[in-house]
């Protein structure tokens, strides 16, 4: 299935994509996609509706983020060895892990905003992971067990904010709007193979990243796992799972955001996802 949430911000309602691309209204069966709804049987539940018995939505709709009630944004850094390497680091040992604020969450379509005072406002296509089940301490065997499926993750990035100011990686990474989810949660039984799949970004038309999660150091299955150990995993939890080569950081010179430039970025199978840049006033 391919879920998604459509409608204005803070008035989202629960729908699912049908295989004609009709956005078909679940408001009926769940209150949203988040929570309990996200759990193995709740979702076997869905799948088992006819799409067509749904009220459909007739008009194009602002779609929101493809999870609500998220509770942690977990991201993942340097987890592409191609990318470690045009920023000139080494693969770390073990996964380097940040927060992202959930504040920063938003639709896959909606204008980010420029912070103030930023001067390095990069691009980053990442596959997110989201969980569907309480996980703690589980095997590598069992962790795709716990996820309920996968999503376009934007992680926008403020690199002086995140390598140039005091502190750690966080507040480079959670201005508000810098964190695009969707359109679609993208259920796991659609992915044949979370550790093949394309996924690309271009800038004003110019294609800048053109990748796979072939090159992705740590899997899905061994970040679930790794994570695991460290803290619970909740429904609704989104794991951002790193970046192919491509940013703007690694570029010689760099190049960086500016307010209208529009930021185009998809991956295979979970669909696409367009912003305009604007500065923050």
């Amino acid at each position: 299935m391919k879920l998604l949430r459509y409608g204005e911000v803070g008035s989202e309602r629960p729908s699912l994509l049908d295989a004609d691309g009709t956005i078909r209204d679940l408001s009926a069966y769940v209150a949203d996609i988040a929570g309990t709804v996200l759990h193995p049987a709740s979702l076997d539940m869905l799948s088992k509706l006819d799409p067509k018995s749904l009220p459909a939505v007739s008009r194009s709709p602002r779609i929101g983020a493809c999870v609500a009630g998220t509770g942690k944004f977990i991201c993942i850094g340097l987890n592409y060895s191609d990318h470690a390497a045009e920023t000139g680091a080494t693969v770390p040992p073990e996964p380097i892990i940040f927060m992202k604020a959930s504040s920063a969450i938003v639709g896959p379509d909606d204008d980010v905003l420029i912070p103030r005072g930023s001067v390095k406002t990069d691009w980053e296509v990442e596959l997110g992971v989201v969980i569907g089940k309480t996980a703690k301490y589980v095997s590598e065997a069992d962790a795709l067990d716990y996820v309920a499926g996968y999503c376009v993750s934007h992680d926008v990035s403020e690199r002086a904010f995140q390598a140039e100011r005091q502190g750690q990686w966080t507040k480079g990474k959670s201005c508000d709007t810098f964190g695009p989810i969707g359109p679609w949660l993208v259920t796991k039984d659609e992915v044949a193979d979370p550790q093949n799949i394309k996924m690309w970004l271009t800038v004003n038309g110019k294609t800048m990243q053109n990748g796979s999660t072939k090159t992705m150091v740590y899997g899905v299955a061994y970040l679930v796992s790794y994570l695991s150990q460290f803290m619970s995993l909740h429904p609704g939890d989104i794991i951002s799972t790193g970046t192919p080569p491509g940013v703007g950081l690694g570029m010689k010179p760099p190049v960086f955001l500016k307010a209208g430039d529009v930021v185009e970025l998809g991956i295979e199978g979970l669909g696409q996802q367009k912003q305009t840049f604007k500065a923050d006033e």
